[in-house]
């Protein structure tokens, strides 16, 4: 590092030292010594993908610094794990090229994709993951189509058009009036509060990044006085007392950024708090034949315009006979029905079935907006559109999991769910058209779909695969393609490599190779086979993990995969399927081989050392590669 460069750094951390020891800015990277974080810090090392993302899931805090001064960014930045600064720099970690630990991230990245990537999610280019959210409901305030907004404010000389969930989770005041009288449709300001102090809690209220410059511009001195004064008034009335502080103008950068961010996960965790309170514990469970007869007021104590439906799938309502209950002769009490002067339904022996249920949510047309299918869907001439006495019920095609994991989403940005419901979330984000939920249910299966394994130990296999798995990832595959996820496509293909000799025999290998060589309109018998391609790639990949020590990697670059791994074969002493001596060994070597567990190939032949097993494994399962083409009529 050259003087100038290192004398740059050291100021920059004095500088943020002496803000920190002030009390005037938090620490962006604390030292955090934990276990927990040091195993964090080395996957981020390693590269191991699946370990960071459960890791980033339990809670780990991504800025935080180890006791070498080294964050998790900085590690995976100089180890040249483009995936996993991609994963952290979408979960939040910061890399600003004015402070220390980002100056040092950029300078000490691996390769220039790398450094162009960090740059790219430099701050002051790039969002705060909550933005997103912020943004949407800031709109809200001007959003003319459509009308969402159930309550209106009167000042002085403006009207305001507002909403009454958004007001009840920002405001305990608002919280406690419509509390008592949900049916409110207006309110009118006190005559002494400026319609413009009112205008400037409202942004406020509604996540937008208020400026008192901005706010008080075209002022006269007075005006200005009289409007701060309501400022402060229409906070203390609200019960906001960070609101006046908190929109104060502030020159240091840093420090704005952070009073900025500290509002928006302070708001988000209001909004939070009563979207749980009163949507997810008012969701109604009913049986399915009954929900048409359902009937919810438009003037509800949830301020909710529109319901949701989501349908439990066959297996939650079918039950065996062991679930059911007794029947006349197993029991000695009569049927309810019996007693009521009913007629008694029979049972089937073999099966009970349990009346099918659906799940209705209560929610706001105003956060579904985030969705363009709803947007589209609300803002047409659609059945779902039109006013009605009671609320619309929309279905959805997903189950009651799905659709909380989607309504979560829309109203809080979170997205932390697991392995079981990611592609049945992927369908539906896409289904929805939420492109980041979407990239987020493919993440995690990418992720997370390796088993118990590792990222690193799933992709540095030696003998036994895993035993089970827990995806089906012909499945993954398939969703890859109608989503248009291309992560999803390369990690089938890249997970299919790393453990090829279970696949390559099955018939639903060959299936799916059919089916990829079929997403190629107009295919022409020499057109490439996609799926088959990246499957080479990634075993190719994968081989050449295991040559980097013996020399072969730098032989494989030059002269090709075939050439170098022929050469390293007789090298090895492995001989040329033609030569009638191959394996050759007698009887007492044998013995010798056996008594300490010969190392063997896929075909069963006896391998000198693992080096030479992995160079004819290699070749093998590209034979059954061209095989298997050979004999579904395929040139790729």
């Amino acid at each position: 590092m050259d003087t100038k460069k290192k004398f740059e750094l050291e100021r920059a951390l004095a500088t943020e030292n002496q803000a920190v020891s002030a009390g005037k800015l938090k620490e962006d990277n604390p030292l955090d010594t934990t276990e927990t974080f040091r195993q964090f810090c080395e996957a981020c090392r390693r590269g191991d993908l699946k370990v960071c993302q459960e890791m980033i899931q339990a809670g780990v805090n991504v800025n935080a610094r180890d006791r070498h001064d080294y964050t998790p960014l900085i590690l995976a930045s100089l180890c040249g794990h483009y995936e996993v600064i991609q994963l952290l720099l979408e979960n939040g970690a910061l890399c600003e090229r004015d402070t220390f630990q980002g100056e040092r991230c950029l300078y000490n990245a691996l390769n220039d994709r790398i450094r162009n990537l960090l740059l790219s999610y430099d701050y002051a280019k790039s969002s705060n993951p909550l933005q997103p959210l912020a943004a949407h409901i800031t709109s809200l305030l001007t959003r003319p189509e459509p009308v969402t907004a159930d309550l209106t404010i009167e000042a002085y000389d403006q009207s305001f058009h507002v909403h009454k969930f958004l007001l009840a989770a920002r405001s305990p005041y608002f919280a406690k009036k419509l509390r008592a009288a949900p049916n409110t449709t207006t309110w009118t300001l006190p005559q002494n509060i400026p319609s413009r102090s009112l205008g400037v809690a409202l942004q406020y209220l509604y996540f937008s990044e208020v400026s008192m410059r901005r706010a008080m511009h075209g002022l006269n001195d007075d005006e200005e006085t009289h409007a701060l004064k309501g400022i402060d008034k229409i906070g203390r009335q609200l019960e906001m007392d960070r609101l006046f502080d908190d929109i104060t103008e502030v020159a240091d950068r840093r420090l704005l950024r952070q009073k900025r961010a500290e509002e928006l996960i302070r708001g988000r965790d209001q909004l939070e708090t009563w979207f749980k309170e009163h949507v997810l514990d008012n969701k109604l469970e009913v049986e399915t034949a009954n929900v048409d007869n359902l009937k919810w007021d438009r003037d509800n104590s949830i301020y909710a315009d529109i319901l949701l439906r989501a349908d439990d799938t066959e297996e939650d309502y079918e039950s065996d006979e062991t679930d059911a209950s007794p029947g006349p002769s197993e029991s000695s009490t009569p049927p309810a029905c019996s007693i009521l002067g009913l007629p008694v339904k029979s049972r089937s022996p073999s099966r009970s079935r349990k009346s099918r249920r659906s799940t209705i949510y209560p929610a706001h047309k105003a956060m579904l907006l985030r969705s363009e299918y709803f947007s589209t869907m609300l803002n047409s001439h659609f059945r779902e559109a039109q006013q009605t006495p009671y609320l619309q019920i929309v279905t959805l095609d997903c189950s009651p999991k799905v659709l909380e994991t989607i309504l979560t989403f829309l109203y809080t940005e979170r997205s932390d769910f697991g392995l079981d419901v990611a592609i049945d979330v992927l369908f539906t984000a896409d289904q929805l058209f939420i492109e980041k939920l979407k990239q987020r249910a493919a993440l995690i299966i990418s992720t997370l779909g390796n088993g118990n394994s590792s990222t690193v130990e799933s992709e540095n296999p030696r003998g036994e695969t895993d035993a089970e798995e827990v995806i089906d990832i012909y499945e993954v595959i398939r969703a890859g393609w109608d989503t248009r996820v291309q992560r999803l496509e390369e990690f089938g293909a890249r997970y299919i490599a790393y453990r090829l000799e279970s696949y390559i025999d099955t018939p639903e290998f060959a299936e799916i190779v059919q089916e990829s060589a079929r997403r190629v309109k107009g295919r022409q018998e020499t057109d490439t086979v996609e799926l088959v391609d990246d499957i080479r790639y990634y075993l190719s990949d994968r081989f050449r993990l295991r040559f980097e020590d013996s020399g072969l990697e730098e032989m494989m670059e030059q002269r090709g995969d075939a050439d170098a791994i022929a050469e390293a074969m007789q090298d090895l002493g492995v001989k040329d399927e033609g030569d009638e001596n191959k394996n050759e060994l007698s009887g007492k070597e044998l013995e010798e081989q056996f008594a300490v567990g010969a190392i063997r190939t896929l075909d069963g032949e006896i391998a000198g050392d693992e080096l030479a097993q992995d160079a004819m494994n290699y070749q093998i399962l590209l034979a059954k590669i061209d095989q298997l083409l050979e004999n579904l009529n395929l040139d790729a």
